[in-house]
């Protein structure tokens, strides 16, 4: 037996192969929106893949379970919960796959969403791995909110949270403390708050060491379990439903968007928004007018579904090809290849952002009208101005019109890439008839004598 994970960094997301040895066969849990690692991995073993079990519909990337079904016959599992319109088995407690000497049994275990299920595997009839999903992380568990206002099922985040204590504390502590654990996602993810950076563990490691599975009321855990967890990105609903759906096919919709040379300003339609990922200086050396800075890193699929809203459309411009390539796919992993207009490298633009008077900005910064586009959690924890303002950069665009225009603007955040999308962002809109500024990374100044 062989239990091969896959990571995505950016989404800090954990897919699974299980690959019986003696029989060539392999089971997916939770696979990314591109397979074709998947495939590598089977044809690396000489191997069929019968099955692709969904421990959930996920709400922070698309699922690539219909087109493996529609490419390999595999049959995909979920439990009868998700209401699902693609081809199904129901895959509710008790039921199982068997195949080699491994079996896999799922077991109910809801809390992150009222549909969620962990993947038992036993082998030669011992067990010897769960994999969890999104009910227990590597330090934490699954965040309870993101079922209130979408999917087909909803629930409120309270109810929600206690099926998580009980999932926790009768279905998976009840499991022997040797058996590994596998969850959806590591830290980087915005379904939970408090996880680990360690890729597995086992039932008797988190038992010791996670704050969820520790002795408390069902009313202590709701509290924590409820309490300041992070903001919940434009995108998430969007493909929520979508893995509902099944999603189209990666390859062809990734080959199919349009990369051109770079464009002239009368050829951009400036009805369209446009998101340049290239780094701060670039950027700020000049760019397209209206254009977001989604600098290219480690959150930028987070950030692009924050700031656009599905369905809208944009053009995706980044320094190099190979950088727009790898976006292009990335923007594929949240479903957002379908809203690319058009994709080009960009080595210039005719819009320029100043550079902060910081000596004026230290001396009187009372002069200086400071947002602040942290997460509420964030500012409430630490504010570094006392007379900044505080909108979140996920829902900077739909509440620009709060931004007073009668002072020169500055934009912070902790370390400078969410300050750069929010000064572009605020700068679309006013930099004509008022000086927008970045701080940047410059803040982390500020706050040294608070630390």
């Amino acid at each position: 037996m062989i239990i091969e994970q896959f990571k995505d960094e950016f989404l800090a997301h954990y897919s699974y192969a299980i690959l019986s040895e003696c029989e060539q066969k392999i089971v997916l849990i939770d696979p990314a929106r591109n397979p074709e690692p998947y495939y590598e991995f089977a044809k690396k073993f000489d191997a069929q893949i019968i099955g692709v079990i969904e421990t959930h519909p996920h709400a922070d990337f698309v699922s690539s379970h219909l087109e493996i079904h529609e490419t390999t016959a595999a049959k995909i599992y979920a439990h009868s919960l998700t209401g699902v319109a693609y081809p199904v088995i129901h895959f509710d407690e008790g039921e199982s796959i068997s195949f080699g000497k491994i079996k896999l049994s799922s077991i109910h275990t809801p809390g992150h969403s009222p549909d969620s299920i962990s993947i038992l595997l036993e082998h030669d009839g011992k067990a010897k791995a769960v994999f969890t999903g999104d009910t227990l992380f590597i330090g934490d568990c699954g965040r309870p909110d993101l079922r209130e206002s979408v999917g087909n099922l909803q629930a409120k985040r309270e109810k929600l949270a206690l099926q998580m204590y009980h999932s926790l504390r009768d279905k998976l502590m009840v499991l022997d403390d040797e058996v590994l654990v596998y969850p959806a996602h590591g830290s980087g993810t915005l379904c939970g708050k408090a996880l680990s950076t360690a890729n597995s563990s086992t039932i008797g490691a988190e038992k010791l060491s996670n704050w969820s599975l520790q002795e408390m009321t069902e009313i202590d855990f709701i509290k924590e379990l409820t309490t300041d967890q992070p903001f919940i990105p434009k995108y998430f609903g969007y493909d929520l439903d979508l893995n509902r759906k099944g999603a189209p096919h990666f390859r062809p919709l990734v080959d199919q968007v349009n990369v051109i040379k770079q464009p002239e300003l009368e050829e951009i339609n400036a009805a369209i928004i446009v998101v340049d990922a290239r780094q701060e200086a670039d950027f700020k050396a000049g760019h397209y007018p209206g254009a977001v800075n989604i600098v290219y890193g480690k959150k930028f699929e987070t950030w692009l579904g924050s700031i656009i809203r599905p369905g809208e459309h944009f053009y995706l411009t980044a320094a190099n090809a190979l950088e727009l390539q790898e976006l292009i796919y990335r923007s594929a992993s949240i479903g957002y290849e379908g809203f690319i207009k058009a994709a080009f490298v960009t080595h210039s633009g005719d819009v320029f952002m100043p550079v902060l008077p910081l000596e004026c900005f230290i001396a009187n910064p009372e002069e200086f009208t400071i947002i602040d586009v942290r997460n509420e959690n964030e500012v409430r924890n630490k504010k570094v101005f006392d007379n900044s303002m505080n909108i979140p950069l996920g829902e900077l665009r739909e509440r620009i019109q709060e931004v007073p225009a009668d002072k020169p603007i500055v934009v912070h955040c902790a370390g400078g890439s969410r300050s750069a999308a929010g000064s572009s962002i605020i700068a679309a809109e006013f930099g004509a008839i008022t000086p927008v500024y970045d701080l940047g990374a410059i803040v982390r100044d500020f706050a040294k004598p608070e630390e």
